[in-house]
C-alpha cells in the first residue's frame, strides 16, 4: 500500500511540475505535457493516464476551480504563492471531477506534497481548504456559462453574439468533452485495408468515419509512436476539420504546391499523399525547429514530392511569384476552435490579441497571393472560430486582390453528417463549430486569381 501511495504522490509532483510551467511561466501545455509523458514513459499506462487527465482537467475547469477555492479560502488565489495556488487547484479538480480518487486520499497526498516541497508551514491551511470543500461541494452553483463552462466572459460573450446563446453554449460545453484522436490514412503508402489490419493487430480499435473513407479514429493505443502504421507513415494525427483544406483544395496531378505556414506539416503530407508522388509541395515556415519538424514528418512517411524551406511568410520570395497551382495559407491564429485541445489558449488570449492577429493575418495574405498564378487557388484557414479572423479577412482579401470566392458546391465531399457541423457564411468559406461534430472548430475559404 506505502509503495502505491508513493507513487500516487509522485504522479501528483510530475502534474504540479506541469501546470507550473504551463500557468506560471507560460509555457504550451502540449508541449510540456508530452515531453513528460515521454521522460516518465517507464511509467504504467494507468499512472500517465492519471497525469494526462489531472493536467488537462485542472486546465479545462481553471477558471471554475480558482472560484471554488476562493469562496472558502480566506486568502484569494491570486495573492497565493504560486506552488500552493496550484497545489490547490489540481486537488480541487480532483475533489469534484474525479470519483475514482477518495476526498480524504486526495487531502492527504496534497498536505504531504506540500511538506516534501518545504511548505511545511502552510499544510493546515492546505488540509482545511480542501476538507471544507470536499464537505461542502455538493452545495456549489455555478450560475453564469462562464464559470459552468469555465470559459472568460469576453470570449463567451463574443460567441453569444456571434452565434446565439444556443450556439455558444453548445460550443462551450463541446470543449470539455473528451474528443477522439483523429488520424488520415497516407493511401498513396499503403492501402485502407492494410492500415486497419496493422492498427488492430496492435489491439487499436479503429472507427472508420462515413463519407470520408481516409480518416478514422483512434482509440485503446498506448503511444502513436508504438504504432507500427505510424512509423511506417501510414498514418498521420490530423483533425477532420483540417483535413478539408486538402479536400478543398483538391489538387490535379503535377501541381507546384507552396503552404506558407506549413508546421509540422499535416496539411501538406495530405496534399503530398493526393499528388500520388507526382508535383512537389513546398512546406515552408518561419524557424529551424519548425522546419526540422516537417523534416521528420518527410522522412516517416517517405513523400518523396514533398520538401521543407525556411522562410518567413511575411517577406516576399520574388522567385514565387504567379509559380504556384495552389498556396496553402493556415496562419497564426487565436486557435479559439482548438481548446478543448488546448485548454491554456483560454487564459492567455485576448480581445486586443485577436485584433493583432487579424492583423497579422491581412499583412501575411497581402504577401502570399502573389505566388498563385492566374488561374490557380489560394486557401486561407484558421483553427478559430471568431469572426474577425475568418469571414471579415476572407470578405477583405475578395475585395482588396484579384482573387475570386470560389463555389465550393461539388468540391464538399464528406456526407450530410459531416457538413451538418459546418456553416457557409459567405460564398467561398465553411465554418466547422465545435459541438455538432466531434471536430475542431476550423474555418476554410478557397478564392481562384483572376
Amino acid at each position: 500500500m506505502a509503495k502505491m501511495t508513493d507513487r500516487g504522490l509522485e504522479n501528483r509532483e510530475i502534474i504540479l511540475d506541469i501546470l507550473t510551467e504551463v500557468l506560471e511561466k507560460g509555457s504550451f501545455v502540449h508541449l510540456v505535457l508530452s515531453q513528460a509523458l515521454y521522460k516518465y514513459q517507464y511509467l504504467d499506462k494507468s499512472d500517465r493516464a492519471f497525469i494526462t487527465r489531472v493536467t488537462e482537467g485542472t486546465l479545462e475547469y481553471l477558471i471554475q476551480l480558482d472560484y471554488v477555492i476562493d469562496q472558502f479560502s480566506k486568502t484569494k488565489t491570486g495573492k497565493m504563492k504560486p506552488f500552493i495556488r496550484n497545489l490547490l487547484r489540481m486537488s480541487v479538480y480532483q475533489l469534484l471531477y474525479m470519483d475514482r480518487v477518495p476526498d480524504s486520499a486526495v487531502c492527504n497526498e496534497a498536505v504531504k506534497l506540500a511538506v516534501k516541497r518545504k511548505f511545511q508551514g502552510l499544510k493546515g491551511f492546505v488540509n482545511g481548504v480542501l476538507r471544507t470543500i470536499s464537505r461542502e461541494k455538493g452545495k456549489l452553483v455555478f450560475d453564469s456559462p462562464s464559470l459552468r463552462y469555465s470559459i472568460p466572459q469576453w470570449m463567451y460573450d463574443m460567441w453569444s453574439r456571434e452565434y446565439g446563446e444556443e450556439g455558444a453554449g453548445r460550443i462551450a460545453a463541446s470543449f470539455l468533452r473528451e474528443s477522439p484522436t483523429w488520424v488520415r490514412c497516407n493511401v498513396s503508402r499503403a492501402s485502407m485495408e492494410e492500415i486497419r489490419t496493422s492498427l488492430e493487430g496492435q489491439g487499436v480499435v479503429v472507427t472508420p468515419l462515413k463519407g470520408m473513407e481516409t480518416m478514422i479514429s483512434i482509440s485503446g493505443y498506448d503511444y502513436l509512436d508504438s504504432l507500427e502504421a505510424f512509423r511506417e507513415g501510414w498514418i498521420q494525427a490530423q483533425d477532420v476539420s483540417s483535413a478539408f483544406v486538402g479536400e478543398l483544395a483538391a489538387p490535379k496531378q503535377g501541381d507546384y504546391i507552396i503552404d506558407v505556414c506549413a508546421a509540422p506539416g499535416g496539411k501538406s503530407l495530405h496534399l503530398a499523399d493526393k499528388l500520388s508522388g507526382t508535383g512537389f509541395v513546398e512546406a515552408r515556415d518561419l524557424t529551424p525547429q519548425k522546419v526540422a519538424l516537417i523534416e521528420e514528418n518527410i522522412v516517416r512517411c517517405q513523400a518523396s514530392n514533398m520538401g521543407a524551406v525556411q522562410w518567413d511568410a511575411l517577406v516576399y520570395d520574388p522567385s514565387a511569384e504567379a509559380k504556384a497551382d495552389i498556396v496553402i495559407a493556415d496562419l497564426p491564429c487565436s486557435g479559439l476552435g482548438i481548446l478543448g485541445k488546448k485548454p491554456d489558449i483560454k487564459y492567455n488570449m485576448t480581445e486586443e490579441k485577436l485584433r493583432e492577429l487579424a492583423a497579422l493575418q491581412r499583412e501575411i495574405l497581402s504577401v502570399v497571393w502573389q505566388y498563385v498564378k492566374p488561374g490557380g487557388l489560394l486557401v486561407y484557414s484558421t483553427c478559430t472560430i471568431d469572426r474577425l479572423e475568418n469571414e471579415e479577412n476572407a470578405a477583405w482579401l475578395a475585395s482588396k486582390f484579384p482573387l475570386e470566392p470560389v463555389d465550393l458546391e461539388g468540391r464538399l465531399q464528406g456526407g450530410p453528417e459531416i457538413l451538418a457541423g459546418s456553416e457557409q457564411a459567405l460564398p467561398g468559406c465553411i465554418q466547422f463549430l465545435p459541438g455538432i461534430l466531434p471536430f475542431d472548430g476550423f474555418f476554410i475559404s478557397l478564392f481562384r486569381r483572376q
